[in-house]
């Protein structure tokens, strides 16, 4: 609601200003008309090129001032949101490590375990919400870390979502400089789609050697047409997969940003490779 009073209000603002500058060009035009038919035609026209670069300007600040205004307020609301979540989760995950202490069933383990991994997924929207908020302000930190001991992580996460897949690691220590939270986003995104096009077949390799990172599927794989596509914002080879269609968009600008050297491999009925080269430290 408040979206579309901003753009009503705004529109109404222009078409005004519109209106009152075309009164203001006509009245001018109209007395020098009257008062020299032919005669200082380069003060008019210079007059009239000045009204038309102050026109420019009111309707700049009238069309970008509400807009920013907006964006900041937004900014700061999801600022504010994220401060305020940081509390409660780290005071369930503090509290439910006391309370594994105590519990002696089974079930009660389970149990406990089961909200564990819910916080834990919270804690990663919050950290991407955190993310996003610091690459609209871009205040994203390059920091120098061990892309192996990265992937581990991001596996081992994923592997509690997805139980069943069989992941293979073959990773060599490897240091790199860059963005770590993004490049997490990105290696969360390739294995999840190479997950969701695998079919039946749950597995997926992970090597990491010589400053390239590959992460393959062996699904249902793509044609040539497909590979150019799949780069564009919601495209999805299978409509009947979850999700929107974003995530490879997104994989894209992050290597582009980074210089991060982005290659895909894949044929039909024979799964796909998504390889990530790094530069040299």
């Amino acid at each position: 609601m408040l979206v579309t009073n901003l753009f009503h209000n705004l529109r109404i603002n222009i078409f005004v200003y519109y209106f009152l500058t075309t009164i203001v060009f006509l009245g001018i035009l109209y007395y020098f008309l009257l008062i020299s038919p032919t005669q200082n035609i380069v003060l008019l026209f210079s007059i009239l090129f000045l009204l038309l670069i102050f026109s420019g300007v009111i309707i700049s600040k009238l069309s970008v001032d509400p807009l920013a205004l907006h964006v900041e307020n937004l900014q700061n609301l999801s600022k504010e949101t994220l401060h305020e979540l940081n509390l409660p989760i780290a005071t369930i995950v503090t509290n439910i490590h006391l309370l594994k202490k105590s519990l002696v069933t089974e079930k009660d383990l389970k149990r406990a375990h089961r909200i564990e991994r819910a916080c834990e997924m919270l804690q990663e929207r919050y950290n991407e919400l955190d993310y996003m908020i610091k690459l609209q302000s871009a205040n994203v930190i390059q920091e120098s870390f061990s892309l192996d001991e990265l992937i581990t992580q991001r596996v081992s996460f994923l592997q509690a979502i997805y139980p069943h897949v069989k992941f293979n690691l073959e990773l060599k220590s490897t240091q790199i400089t860059n963005d770590k939270v993004g490049l997490s986003k990105v290696i969360d995104n390739l294995i999840d789609n190479g997950v969701k096009y695998s079919q039946n077949i749950h597995k997926i390799t992970v090597n990491l050697r010589n400053q390239t990172l590959e992460i393959t599927d062996y699904g249902q794989g793509m044609d040539e047409v497909e590979i150019v596509q799949v780069f564009d914002n919601y495209y999805q080879s299978n409509k009947d997969m979850q999700g929107f269609g974003i995530g490879l968009s997104m994989v894209k600008r992050f290597c582009d940003k980074n210089k991060v050297l982005l290659n895909i491999k894949s044929k039909p009925n024979s799964g796909t490779t998504v390889s990530l080269k790094f530069k040299e430290d």
